[in-house]
């Protein structure tokens, strides 16, 4: 098994690395991806762009925060290197509820419903996991549980080239679960699932809540069988694993109680959707609208004119 280099190519004597170019076509494809669901769902125009431009920066510094407060320990011995983020660093969790602030606010101020945003953004983000995991297979890292040379075959393990390190252990096992593979495909998945059912789906919050119990089930696994994970304090717990398994169990109680009230009710609830009907059925509707208007002007403007005539010949005679 023969690891690709980590360059993909130079320009201008400065290395292009493929873990750059994965994250820049994760980013593009949603927010290409959120655009589109922007239109069906009816935001105003460049609502996903002005999001991109204040989310995105806002979630690179959130990842790059959190995974340093659970460092701090490590990082206050030398606090500049807090700054250099290029030599890697980055939680996703710390991206994701840094993104979810940004956005929030963004709402806020231009009084659109949150979870309508959220939908439109979900599909994407979690496509733009699955490529960007791939970057792991370059850069080597975020692999799993060191394996025998009996079960060293790709995708179940990948190679691990030179001096690597297992919690934080030197380890000497060159092959390792890829991790960084299972949580892609994971994610591929969870995608279609999302993309498929986006027009199914009854409440506003739906694909991102789906997105999230599908992706924590997953984390709350694959998280255990990592070496590099973060960990609460002192202790032996996963700062992911655990935050993962309380937001799936947290969400999958969610569904079930509003489940189960719905159906005593009858009625969409938690929250109740609002009505959005399909772009040609808003443009027919509106032409109609116009139409009419223009009927009625037309008709009050002959009335008009025929009285004035009438009170002309009146006079006259």
């Amino acid at each position: 098994m023969t690891n690709p280099s980590r360059v993909a190519f130079s320009l201008f004597g400065k290395d292009v690395y493929w873990y750059g170019i994965l994250i820049a076509t994760g980013i593009i494809l949603a927010v290409f991806l959120a655009t589109k669901e922007s239109k069906r769902k009816q935001l105003p125009k460049d609502t996903i762009i002005d999001l991109a431009l204040c989310a995105l920066p806002c979630g690179v510094i959130g990842a790059r925060l959190y995974y340093v407060l659970c460092e701090l320990d490590h990082y206050l011995e030398n606090p500049i290197s807090m700054l250099y983020i290029w030599e890697g660093g980055l939680a996703i969790y710390g991206a994701i509820i840094a993104g979810l602030i940004a956005i929030a606010v963004y709402s806020l101020v231009k009084k659109q419903r949150l979870l309508r945003i959220l939908d439109c953004i979900a599909p994407g983000v979690v496509l733009a996991q699955a490529i960007g995991r791939w970057g792991n297979f370059f850069n080597q890292e975020a692999f799993g549980l060191p394996v025998g040379e009996n079960l060293a075959w790709f995708p179940l393990a990948v190679r691990i080239d030179g001096y690597h390190t297992f919690n934080d252990i030197l380890c000497t096992e060159p092959y390792h679960l890829a991790t960084f593979f299972y949580e892609s495909i994971w994610c591929f998945i969870t995608f279609i699932i999302i993309w498929s059912l986006r027009k199914k789906f009854k409440h506003d919050g739906d694909a991102l809540f789906t997105y999230a119990l599908l992706y924590t089930f997953e984390r709350a696994i694959v998280e255990g069988l990592r070496g590099d994970s973060l960990y609460l304090g002192n202790t032996s717990i996963r700062i992911s694993q655990l935050l993962s398994a309380v937001i799936f169990v947290a969400i999958l109680v969610f569904f079930i109680i509003r489940a189960v009230k719905e159906k005593k009710s009858g009625t969409l609830m938690w929250p109740k959707p609002l009505a959005v009907m399909p772009a040609g059925e808003v443009t027919e509707t509106a032409e109609e609208t116009i139409e009419a208007a223009t009927e009625d002007t037309v008709a009050d403007n002959i009335n008009t004119n025929e009285t004035d005539i009438d009170k002309e010949g009146e006079t006259n005679d």
